[in-house]
């Protein structure tokens, strides 16, 4: 069989795993995901003290929880990374299958910490948020069932996708959590696009949750109340968004100052879903910018490098993994300067919280094993067995 290279060095058969890994592994995506981890700890140690404080801890209880989160999360994240695409792809179905059922099971067993909404899952020492584990599982699914349609005579995958696509987002939404649900739908709709689905459909798809939206404004007043303040001409002070926008107004370009900023004493959320307008106030404008560059490069860099890859399913889960990633971190911080509706999402890898930094080491980790380097087939063999 005809094989050509893309990229840098080709795996040698008979390595050893981590020269290997290290030849092909996406390093300077590797480093940037190595900055937002570094930035975390960093942010955390401004936000999360006052926190602590106020819930009579030691001041640094949350940053070593962190730190150890974190840890945990890079382990995670190198391990998945030395995987194949096959064994990305059995981790996805199986990781979806585990955190579906424990989704459909919140109404029962989960708790919503006074927050209006069934998400997570009270282990007592900790809490879990399934659906931050979902996001990866249903991406590699997806991406297995799409690619799988492309071979000669094969099922019907895409439609399958689409199943499994409206259960997920109908589940989120009756939570209700119409952030990740959001976030699913347009992982999903970049996937779909990437494996040739026509336009008018996904045009189709846009208006019926655009229907979907509406319908949940006339009959979820957590969802209307969102959307209400987020229209609404005046920005209530007191205020979650309040508060966020005042702090990165008050920022400037190079900050007050570490340590010397206000918004982490009045947000209850400061140290995960507002921790950019901590960032934004103590470290300015420049932090700020820094972040969005770090997201960026990794987010282009994964995608520059799928571009030559030929394999249905890594192409395919490559690119929805990529985008959600992105599409989380985009959300977060337009929410925080109210160009989008409170949504209540954490910014992936630099917000405090167990569940969202170990699923955004998982979703990295897919991603980082799905653009390594690796001899590429003809075309033809590829396109005639997908998603081996």
């Amino acid at each position: 069989m005809t094989e050509m290279v893309f990229g840098t060095t080709p795996a040698r058969v008979g390595d050893p795993i981590l020269p290997r890994w290290w030849r092909t592994v996406d390093k300077w995506a590797l480093a940037c995901i190595l900055g937002l981890y570094a930035i975390g700890l960093l942010l955390g140690l401004a936000a999360s003290v006052p926190l602590a404080e106020r819930n009579g801890l030691n001041a640094f209880y949350y940053v070593t929880r962190q730190a150890v989160f974190g840890g945990l999360a890079l382990a995670v994240m190198l391990v998945i990374s030395m995987m194949s695409p096959v064994q990305v792809r059995r981790l996805g179905v199986l990781l979806f299958l585990g955190a579906f059922l424990t989704v459909l099971a919140l109404p029962f067993i989960g708790t919503d910490f006074g927050k209006g909404a069934t998400r997570w899952l009270s282990l007592g020492f900790a809490s879990v948020q399934p659906s931050e584990f979902l996001k990866p599982g249903f991406i590699a699914l997806c991406a297995w069932f799409m690619a799988s349609a492309q071979a000669v005579g094969g099922p019907p995958g895409r439609l399958y996708s689409f199943f499994v696509a409206a259960a997920v987002i109908v589940l989120l939404a009756l939570q209700p959590d119409f952030g990740q649900a959001s976030l699913i739908l347009f992982a999903w709709l970049v996937m779909y696009f990437i494996a040739g689905a026509p336009v008018t459909l996904i045009a189709g798809t846009i208006a019926l949750a655009g229907f979907g939206g509406m319908f949940a404004y006339a009959n979820s007043e957590h969802f209307a109340r969102r959307i209400n303040g987020f229209l609404s001409a005046e920005v209530d002070p007191r205020t979650q968004i309040g508060y966020a926008t005042n702090a990165i107004q008050e920022g400037g370009f190079f900050g007050v100052g570490v340590g010397e900023g206000t918004v982490k004493w009045s947000l209850p959320d400061a140290h995960t879903d507002f921790i950019i307008a901590v960032a934004a106030e103590e470290y300015g404008f420049v932090m700020v910018v820094m972040i969005i560059a770090l997201y960026c490069a990794i987010v282009v860099r994964s995608l520059w490098r799928l571009l030559g890859e030929r394999d249905p399913f890594a192409r395919i889960a490559g690119t929805g993994l990529a985008c959600a990633f992105g599409g989380q971190a985009l959300i977060n911080m337009g929410v925080a300067v109210r160009l989008l509706p409170a949504k209540g999402m954490t910014l992936p890898f630099v917000s405090y919280g167990g569940s969202s930094v170990i699923a955004s080491g998982i979703t990295l980790g897919m991603l980082l094993a799905l653009t390594r380097t690796r001899p590429q087939n003809l075309l033809a063999d590829v396109m005639g067995r997908p998603g081996r």
